[in-house]
């Protein structure tokens, strides 16, 4: 028996809501364009439920169905810009700070000859 993902299982609720938020988002783009969800998953090469998922705002959902959803509906572009490190503040005052360029684990010595 496989142990359940929490984060699928029960996501933080900040991130459940902007699932659902997607998924509605996805499903009015689905709407607008007139298209059927058959139609969709046809397109992105996937089966009806992963669409249906999807527009549900299920986390268990794949983010490749997601970004493929952006795809078809012509919404990917915003997404590039996520997560941009350019636009991470926090990140750039950080990296500022320790002056390092990645990311190493630490060097302890180890007594156990």
């Amino acid at each position: 028996m496989t142990a359940s993902n929490l984060l699928t299982t029960a996501p933080p609720y900040e991130v459940e809501q902007a699932m659902k938020r997607l998924g509605a988002n996805l499903r009015t783009a689905r709407l607008r364009r007139n298209l059927t969800i058959d139609e969709v998953a046809a397109k992105i090469g996937t089966g009806p439920r992963a669409v249906m998922n999807a527009e549900k705002g299920k986390p268990s959902t794949g983010a490749v169905v997601y970004l493929a959803l952006l795809w078809t509906y012509g919404l990917l572009d915003p997404v590039t810009a996520l997560a941009d490190p350019a636009k991470d503040e926090e990140g750039l005052t950080l990296e500022l700070a320790r002056g390092r360029t990645r990311a190493r684990a630490k060097d302890e010595l180890d007594d156990d000859f």
